[in-house]
């Protein structure tokens, strides 16, 4: 087991990584309070579920299980939750544990934040996208029918539990699905990351235990020390958003039949060539982000997306001030920029041959 600590002061958490995590009871016991409430979905419980109520034992006091799926990621699934810790008269020393990918860690991360102003949660994320970002740092949300994670609100977990057991049970799509936020890590932080990718592509994707364990630990090792020094994203976190100001939109335009890491990784490309647009980056670089995402399995175009309504699902884009979308920039690989400047022409030109 390897463990990364995120430094934030009296909210600090550590993130365990290694395999066969959800049944070591001592990971989990020293953190349980009175009344411990796990929330999962419909595909997880099945699964996982059982081997988590055996490491919580007689402490557990009550299971969610939500609807999959990102359509399900809304506030009716918080009340839900919400819901049962009122009928189990859950004090605020009770433990919320969300089993499940991002959906879940958000949804169970901000039900904790608003009930009863704040109780705590441990994150057990069982997708790849989640166990490389979701889980850390702390953002909770859900989504509104004008855009995905409008309602939400930061709250840290008290501890990040990555069992890359887990994967095994994904599918290819949603694994696929996670190498675009671990590509993204790279490319906003760690050039040396990002060659490593280039090189062992093959491995993460057959799901070789040195690389799995490389990859996850390098993303979490990256957004920690972000978090770090910006935890409600005032400053360089926003640059943990890299492609996902067109991610979002595709999303949304989509009504989530995109996967996140699948928009993820289209969204990367468009970034990167609207930073070849700017004149930050040349069109070798975009090349080596369009060969990686290849590589990867993962789509290199986006849908046919009228220009128009690009820009209205990028009105809601949370990285807006003063009315102004700012963008997420390559200046290289492993060097990412917040960009308040970009010229609509320049970025109406880039939206024009996303699907080609």
């Amino acid at each position: 087991m390897q463990t990364i600590n995120v430094e934030l002061g009296d909210k600090s958490y550590p993130i365990h990584i290694g395999p066969d995590l959800l049944t070591q009871v001592g990971l989990l016991a020293p953190l349980l309070g009175p009344t411990n409430v796990v929330v999962t979905d419909s595909h997880v419980a099945p699964l996982y579920l059982t081997a988590l109520q055996t490491a919580v034992g007689d402490r557990l006091t009550d299971v969610v299980v939500l609807p999959e799926g990102e359509v399900n990621k809304n506030i009716e699934a918080v009340m839900k939750i919400i819901d049962t810790l009122t009928l189990c008269a859950c004090g605020r020393d009770t433990m919320l544990l969300a089993l499940g990918g991002g959906v879940i860690g958000d949804v169970t991360g901000l039900a904790a934040a608003i009930y009863l102003r704040g109780v705590d949660f441990i994150q057990l994320p069982t997708t790849l996208l989640a166990q490389v970002d979701a889980s850390v740092g702390g953002k909770t949300a859900v989504n509104h029918e004008r855009g995905k994670n409008l309602i939400g609100a930061f709250h840290q977990p008290r501890c990040v539990v990555s069992d890359i057991q887990t994967l095994r049970s994904l599918d290819q799509r949603q694994f696929r699905s996670g190498i675009a936020e671990v590509i993204k890590h790279a490319l906003i932080a760690d050039l040396e990351f990002f060659d490593w990718l280039e090189a062992n592509m093959q491995n993460l994707l057959q799901q070789k235990p040195a690389a799995l364990k490389h990859a996850i630990a390098r993303c979490c090792e990256i957004k920690a020390g972000i978090v770090a020094h910006d935890e409600k994203e005032r400053g360089p976190r926003a640059l943990l958003n890299l492609g996902h100001t067109f991610a979002h939109a595709i999303e949304c335009d989509s009504a989530y039949s995109w996967l996140h890491g699948e928009a993820v990784a289209a969204g990367l490309i468009l970034a990167s060539r609207l930073s070849q647009q700017l004149g930050f980056i040349e069109r070798n670089t975009v090349e080596r982000v369009r060969d990686l995402t290849a590589a990867a399995g993962l789509p290199v175009r986006t849908p046919e997306i009228p220009p128009e309504q690009w820009r209205a699902w990028m009105r809601m884009d949370k990285k807006s001030a003063g009315g102004k979308l700012r963008f997420v920039l390559l200046d290289a690989i492993g060097k990412a920029r917040l960009e308040p400047n970009v010229p609509q022409a320049r970025l109406d030109e880039v939206l024009l041959g996303a699907h080609l």
